[in-house]
């Protein structure tokens, strides 16, 4: 941009004369001279909005501020990357942040600390390397040798190495979020974007943290990359879809922990390594030629000493399960899981019959069909049936399955225990569906019952009758008739077994008559005067043939008319009256809903009121 020229010069004055006149002025040490330049280019032309001008303004006004001891706006005024600046301001800027990061007396900025890690970075790198060595070369005034270049490369790496890893020390920051990693990452890479660093700011708005973790995992650190996660989130080895971490991150954790499984198995950590082969897989590793050799490795050993002395073989089983789940095609890997699960569940057979049997059934899980696993299900599973024999209980609380059952009698036919279960099974089987009025299932569980109690061929339908009546007689015989619940399940198996035509169904009804009988006492001790009614209603019972049963009746219903009287309900109460006074004269309530009856003045049909 062009102005007129200024008075007495006779020379023409830009915005780009002005920002070198204040860069010249800086580097001559004229600073009285640079802050009006700098203002007359704010006041004329605007601040510098176009590379590299605003870069080369942002660097001066940094650098002003430094000189000040003004660091926050040192920070603020900082671009984030310094190409086409004055190398000799750079290195003003860079030397005075350098020694503010040195100070002990006082807490740093870390915003200095970014500073310091993006000047040097940039004065260092091999491309921009060059001025900054030129500018060394005229203040020393010759040139400066390589061997000695290097040298002091080296300890001013080192330097400012030091100084970022005691700021880290006193912050107590890990890896991930320290300016350590992120000087190497930049020294390395390039990989830091510098751009309004907050004065409280970690490490993070400086370097990305999928930067920081592959700068780390690039560098042989992964180590250090998982001791920092570790720290971030204890107990992170979990899968991918499980945490919210970027997929790339998670990629380079998962390459982490390969590569320390790998040091763990040249370490003999046999164990350890198989962990972290799982953890890694499950963050998405496929695992290399060379790691599968090393799981192999691992699984040959885990749980074992070199001299045979103090193996463990739980810590065994573990590592060859986590083995297998890495590598679920490997034949031998299977034969050895198998092998060491049927032998821990023997060994614990007599001390801890869970686990044994849970060792077993994972050994039939591994290998189908494994015969000593098989074996040793079904000894349990004996031992568990002659216990439940011989329980005076009957043993209805053992928890073992039907089939097992079943497949055990397959094998061992003449095992008379596991017979008599199953047919106490069908028995509970199938008193439950004649309850829940399921009668052919009922019926399928009696000719079951029946099969394993008398294994011919076949059976009439005669002979599953006569055995369902039995077996819900013998049900109906065993329940609690101290409860309501227990006596109305005693009347519905008992009725259930008089619907059924068997020579036994007049002793079931008689057996039935009796159960109604102690119900009603039942619900008249509580005063259930309405569920008494109910129970005539069903017809299960008619009047005249228990004394007793007609008595309770009649006395329901006169209480139930008094109280229907006491509630203005007169026609209520004078039906319910009229059914006490048939029952008491021996009467049965037979009258149809509509129309008279004979022989005695017509009355409303009691059970009218339960029908409108």
């Amino acid at each position: 941009m062009r102005v007129g020229e200024t008075e007495g010069t006779g020379r023409e004055v830009t915005a780009e004369s002005l920002l070198a006149a204040a860069e010249q002025a800086f580097l001559r040490g004229e600073f009285d001279v640079v802050q009006p330049l700098l203002q007359r280019l704010r006041s004329e032309f605007g601040a510098p909005d176009t590379d590299p001008a605003d870069v080369r303004y942002g660097i001066l006004l940094a650098a002003m501020a430094a000189r000040a001891g003004n660091w926050p706006a040192a920070v603020r005024f900082c671009p984030d990357v310094p190409d086409g600046a004055e190398p000799g301001i750079i290195h003003f800027l860079a030397v005075h942040a350098l020694r503010e990061l040195a100070r002990e007396d006082r807490n740093t900025s870390a915003g200095v600390a970014a500073v310091v890690i993006v000047l040097w970075a940039h004065l260092l790198h091999e491309e921009y390397a060059g001025d900054f060595r030129e500018l060394l070369t005229e203040q020393r005034g010759e040139p400066l040798p390589d061997t000695l270049w290097e040298q002091a490369v080296g300890r001013l790496r080192r330097r400012i190495a030091d100084l970022l890893g005691a700021l880290d020390a006193r912050a107590g920051r890990h890896a991930l979020s320290a300016w350590h990693t992120a000087w190497e990452a930049e020294c390395a890479d390039g990989v830091v974007v510098f751009s309004d660093i907050p004065t409280d700011a970690g490490t993070h708005a400086l370097i990305s943290l999928v930067d920081a973790a592959r700068h780390l995992v690039d560098h042989g650190r992964g180590a250090d990359l998982l001791a920092a996660e570790a720290a971030r989130h204890p107990g992170f080895e979990l899968p991918p879809e499980d945490t919210d971490m970027p997929r790339a991150y998670s990629g380079l954790l998962a390459r982490a922990l390969a590569e320390r499984g790998s040091d763990r198995v040249r370490g003999s950590r046999w164990n350890d390594a198989l962990t972290d082969f799982g953890a890694a897989v499950r963050f998405g590793h496929t695992l290399t030629g060379t790691e599968r050799e090393s799981v192999v490795r691992a699984w040959r050993n885990v749980g074992r000493s070199w001299n045979g002395h103090g193996n463990d073989l739980r810590v065994r089983i573990a590592g060859l399960e986590a083995a297998r789940s890495l590598l679920p095609q490997d034949t031998a890997l299977a034969a050895e899981l198998t092998a060491e699960l049927v032998r821990r569940g023997r060994d614990v057979a007599g001390t801890d019959p869970r686990e044994s049997r849970d060792c077993f059934t994972r050994a039939l899980a591994v290998t189908p069909g494994e015969p000593q696993a098989r074996a040793g299900l079904d000894d349990h599973l004996r031992s568990d049936l002659r216990q439940w024999l011989h329980r005076t209980d009957g043993g209805a609380e053992l928890e073992v399955s039907a089939g097992d059952v079943r497949s055990l009698l397959t094998r061992d036919p003449g095992y008379e225990p596991a017979r008599l279960w199953l047919g106490r099974h069908h028995e509970r089987r199938g008193v439950a569906a004649a309850v829940d009025g399921r009668l052919e299932e009922a019926r399928d569980a009696a000719r079951e019952m029946l099969r394993y109690a008398d294994p011919r061929p076949s059976h009439s339908a005669e002979d599953v009758d006569n055995t369902f009546v039995f077996l819900l007689v013998s049900a109906a015989g065993r329940v609690d008739r101290r409860s309501r619940a227990g006596l109305e399940l005693r009347v519905e198996l008992l009725r259930t077994a008089s619907e059924i035509p068997t020579p036994m169904q007049s002793r079931s009804r008689e057996d039935l008559h009796e159960a109604i009988l102690h119900l009603a006492e039942h619900l008249e001790a509580a005063g259930a005067v309405s569920d008494i009614i109910e129970l005539l209603l069903r017809d299960l019972m008619r009047t005249g043939v228990s004394t007793r049963f007609d008595k309770i009746v009649e006395s329901a219903y006169a209480l139930r008319a008094s109280v229907r009287r006491k509630t203005g309900d007169l026609g209520g109460a004078q039906r319910d009256l009229a059914c006490a006074e048939a029952i008491g004269e021996g009467l049965p309530l037979q009258t149809p809903l509509f129309g008279a009856g004979t022989g005695k003045p017509h009355r409303d049909d009691p059970r009218q009121d339960t029908l409108f």
